[in-house]
């Protein structure tokens, strides 16, 4: 397996944050670089990368946040928001988000303004997600 199968995961979360920039294999390490909007989106790459236990010894990555953010104002107020990938579920989400998958209603009803149906998200969508499921 070379190294950018093994860091897919990694690639896809900086290509779902439209990550401007590459990752390239040479000389056997993966050189990540590039840039994302905001902080947030940098840490989801890192933490993405980090989930490969060999990754210290493979990549080489410099991953910016440029804060020309076009994200809604509730992430700027400290909300989380996440960026919808192509076969993302609101329970996943909100199992990854919130710990619990049940919780998907919770995500939903945040986003009101932009979602008609739970079962209806799409790629690119920015959802704001709640600090914690309401029970």
């Amino acid at each position: 397996m070379n190294l950018r199968e093994k860091y897919n995961h990694a690639i896809q979360t900086a290509k779902g944050f439209r990550m401007e920039g590459s990752a390239e294999e040479r000389d056997g390490k993966l050189y990540f670089n590039g840039t994302v909007p905001t902080q947030d989106q940098a840490n989801k790459i890192w933490d993405a990368i980090k989930t490969v236990p060999s990754w210290p010894q493979e990549i080489v990555a410099d991953i910016q946040a440029t804060g020309s953010s076009t994200v809604p104002a509730a992430a700027s107020a400290g909300a989380t928001t996440y960026t919808v990938k192509s076969g993302d579920t609101l329970s996943a989400i909100a199992r990854q988000f919130l710990g619990d998958s049940n919780a998907y209603m919770d995500i939903f009803e945040a986003n009101r303004d932009q979602l008609s149906d739970p079962n209806k998200i799409k790629p690119g969508q920015v959802l704001k997600i709640p600090q914690s499921a309401h029970r």
